[in-house]
C-alpha cells in the first residue's frame, strides 16, 4: 500500500479554505450601524460625548446635568423627544 504524502497538505488547505469562508460569512452578517445624532441638553454632568461649551475640551467635561451646550449621541430621530427636567433635547446648543 502506498501512502499519500500530500494528505496533510490537502487537509491543511481545506482548513484554511473553510476558515476563510467562515470569516467572509461573519462580515456579511454584521448588523448595520445605527445612525446617531448629537443631542444637546440631555447629558448628565460628566457624561457628555464631546465639547461642552467654553472652558471644556471633550468627553466627560460637562459641569452640570443637562448642560445646554453639552451633547450626547442618541439614536437618530429621538433627540427632540427626550425629556429632562429642563425640557426636551435639542439638535442645536441651548443657551
Amino acid at each position: 500500500m502506498s501512502r499519500n504524502v500530500n494528505a496533510p497538505a490537502l487537509a491543511l488547505a481545506a482548513v484554511f479554505a473553510l476558515s476563510a469562508g467562515a470569516a467572509m460569512a461573519r462580515d456579511d452578517m454584521k448588523p448595520a450601524k445605527a445612525e446617531t445624532e448629537k443631542c444637546y441638553g440631555v447629558a448628565k454632568a460628566g457624561q457628555n460625548d464631546c465639547k461642552a461649551g467654553a472652558g471644556t475640551s471633550c468627553a466627560g467635561t460637562s459641569k452640570v446635568d443637562y448642560q445646554g451646550d453639552a451633547w450626547k449621541k442618541v439614536a437618530k430621530g429621538t433627540c427632540v423627544t427626550l425629556k429632562t427636567p429642563n425640557g426636551t433635547g435639542s439638535l442645536t446648543p441651548k443657551a
